[in-house]
């Protein structure tokens, strides 16, 4: 069959990460008919969710990168400094974010017959790297020059109080990313953590976590300004400073490896897999499936080549014909991009939802 783009196919399509031929051991307990309703409709709806997640992360760090530059301007505070550089990194890898999401949508054409989804990744990682650059190495640098810095009379309490403003603001924000992923993850029963590191929509994992940096710096930030001010010695405001380029650079090197991940190849979850195959196993037409190829293609989008063995003894024209039926049968279905079927060898092993593996 050839590779073209989806004839019927939905704006919101979901995800998929590559797998090799066959896939590790799913039981029929994981691929019950409520959990793969869910793991469809589940993803449809994640596009307008994300978007809305990061329009309101890009907000409150544009409100509170403004008001931490007037505090590190009056304080002279490294830690604030830092904090400042942070916020306008969020800020700027926001928009970014926003970029990702409306580039990832375009709908297949000629040249991108698996669509433009891989697009979310490159703009995420280059918001990866922005976090980095940006955030982790003015901080570090900061905290570095200022480390024996004179001590001077400085009054930190308008610090404190843009400190917890932006606490609360960027708690807000870390609050609807955990509620969304909360709520994905709920569908497909697996934790709010382990919905945004394992899912493939990248704004979404790379705002949660630009946010919880984001909180636990400003945690750090007060205590170093707090420290300085209460014993007089400087470096704790300048060790604040650095400590939150560590964290921003930890938070960086995540995002820019699960983003790596999604762009070379990574395989679809367990779930996933046996949904796919319990699919195709069921379909009236197909009497079994020796290999099952899924990968995805971009946030809530799926690549999915099988080879079936079809029903009874038909002729090339009349498999040719169930092949293309069955093929835009599943592209009705969100979770799928593309599929292309291929006839099994004959007598090929096949695959049996119980006991799956995948080879090294």
């Amino acid at each position: 069959m050839s590779l073209k783009p989806p004839k019927t196919h939905s704006k919101n399509t979901p995800i998929a990460q590559p797998t090799t031929r066959m896939a590790r051991g799913v039981g029929m307990d994981n691929i019950d008919a409520n959990n793969a309703t869910n793991i469809a409709t589940n993803e449809s709806e994640q596009h307008s969710n994300s978007l809305t997640t990061v329009l309101i992360a890009v907000g409150a760090n544009l409100v509170i990168a403004i008001a931490k530059t007037v505090a590190a301007v009056m304080t002279g505070s490294a830690s604030m400094i830092a904090e400042s550089a942070h916020s306008w990194a969020d800020a700027g890898n926001g928009t970014l974010l926003i970029v990702a999401e409306k580039k990832a949508v375009k709908p297949a054409d000629s040249s991108h017959p698996l669509g433009y989804g891989k697009e979310s990744y490159v703009w995420s990682m280059i918001a990866a790297f922005g976090v980095f650059m940006a955030g982790s190495i003015v901080s570090i640098y900061t905290g570095i020059t200022e480390w024996n810095a004179v001590e001077s009379d400085t009054n930190y309490t308008i610090g404190f109080i843009i400190l917890a403003v932006a606490f609360v603001l960027e708690g807000f924000s870390l609050g609807q990313a955990y509620l969304q992923s909360k709520k994905h993850g709920e569908a497909i029963n697996i934790s709010a953590i382990g919905y945004v590191i394992n899912t493939s929509n990248p704004t979404l994992r790379g705002v949660f976590f630009e946010d919880l940096a984001a909180v636990i710096g400003l945690v750090v930030a007060a205590a170093s300004m707090g420290m300085h001010a209460y014993t007089g010695q400087p470096f704790w405001d300048a060790l604040g400073s650095i400590i939150v380029g560590l964290l921003l650079g930890a938070v960086a090197i995540f995002l820019i490896s699960r983003n790596r991940d999604f762009l070379v190849g990574h395989k679809v979850s367990e779930q996933i897999h046996g949904y796919a195959l319990s699919e195709l196993l069921n379909h009236a037409d197909i009497d079994s499936v020796s290999y099952l190829h899924l990968e995805w293609v971009g946030p809530k989008k799926i690549f999915m080549v099988a080879a079936v063995d079809i029903a009874g003894n038909q002729k090339e024209r009349e498999i040719a014909h169930k092949f293309e039926a069955i093929e835009n049968q599943f592209r009705k279905d969100p979770l799928f991009q593309e599929v292309i079927l291929t006839l099994s060898v004959p007598d090929a092993d096949v695959l049996t939802l119980p006991d799956i593996v995948t080879p090294l």
